[in-house]
């Protein structure tokens, strides 16, 4: 992790990994700025935003934190491989690079199913598509000529011209959840990213597929909520755990002893919403990083112990600069 010198710094990282804060993506317009400000005056390391459909674009997001800060590295997770040709993002991704040495991340994936197929970009092999897509960019960025004839990517002779080549090339990690997709990761990709909820069953679990061989980063989204009222703490991260009894997320929630009492809880309940409402506090504990500073150093030191090396914190509403500011005393315990 390098970043440039600073008068004043405060350094959330720990021993074992680093802590950032996930961009919440129906952030108000007028708070984006502030939130990417507030974050890298807080010491946290990274800032990742996301992509999701129907929502703002990643990479225009990123350029917007990245102009806006000095210091904190930011993540891009995740760009679905089917939304773009991968020659034109790379050459997005090597201006952001160049513009901001060092402080760029990206991470590439399959995308919701859902919201692909909607968009009319559910490839019929989304395994094979992600492994062309990965090797093309991590070729592209890095200043290669690509002569790539794939199922998906087809590439003849492209290469970034010398003026727009990053000096060094960012982290391309793979977002992904199932099995064969973190072995995929693991053979293709710089990292893999996590979504939430990521707990330390999860961590090692995947890892066994990912099966890594050579230095592999790890990033993990969590919901977070801090509060010296640790029942307040979980009553506010509740409602964004609604979506972890869907399908989905079933490859988070498998390793889990609870994993068939939590099945069974959704199957009996009208609504996600409901069935947050009803989630044991238990359960909430573990599945999100919430409760007093002192708990969420706890849940954070079993995250790193597990192989997580950044850990991203996503902060719950209604007002998220105000959560963001909980989070902030993190600093005090890591």
């Amino acid at each position: 992790m390098r970043r440039e010198p600073a008068e004043v710094e405060i350094t959330m990282t720990t021993r074992d990994g680093t802590i950032g804060v996930l961009l919440p993506r129906d952030t108000p317009t007028r708070d984006i700025i502030p939130f990417a400000r507030r974050t890298e005056e807080h010491g946290f390391d990274e800032l990742w935003v996301v992509e999701d459909l129907g929502y703002r674009g990643g990479l225009v997001q990123a350029a917007t934190v990245l102009a806006s800060t000095t210091r904190i590295r930011v993540g891009v997770g995740l760009l679905p491989a089917a939304a773009r040709n991968v020659a034109f993002t790379a050459m997005e991704i090597a201006s952001l690079a160049q513009l901001h040495p060092d402080r760029l991340d990206i991470a590439v994936g399959h995308g919701m199913p859902s919201w692909m197929r909607s968009a009319g970009a559910w490839p019929k092999s989304p395994l094979t598509l992600l492994a062309e897509y990965i090797t093309a960019l991590k070729s592209l960025l890095s200043g290669q000529p690509v002569d790539q004839h794939g199922k998906y990517v087809h590439i003849d002779g492209v290469r970034l011209h010398e003026s727009s080549t990053p000096a060094v090339a960012p982290a391309v990690l793979a977002g992904v959840r199932g099995p064969k997709s973190l072995a995929l990761s693991g053979d293709v990709a710089d990292g893999t990213l996590l979504a939430e909820p990521v707990t330390p069953a999860y961590v090692t679990e995947a890892l066994k597929h990912i099966a890594p061989t050579r230095p592999h980063r790890l990033v993990a989204y969590n919901i977070a909520a801090i509060d010296d009222d640790p029942a307040a703490a979980l009553a506010a991260a509740r409602p964004a755990l609604a979506v972890v009894g869907e399908p989905d997320w079933r490859p988070h929630i498998a390793p889990l002893p609870f994993y068939d009492d939590l099945v069974a809880l959704r199957s009996r309940c009208d609504s996600a919403e409901e069935f947050a409402r009803v989630l044991p506090d238990a359960w909430v504990r573990q599945l999100a990083v919430a409760g007093t500073p002192d708990q969420a150093r706890s849940s954070l030191a079993d995250l790193f112990d597990a192989g997580v090396t950044s850990a991203i914190l996503a902060p719950v509403g209604p007002d998220y600069l105000a959560s963001l500011e909980s989070l902030e005393s993190l600093a005090a315990v890591l």
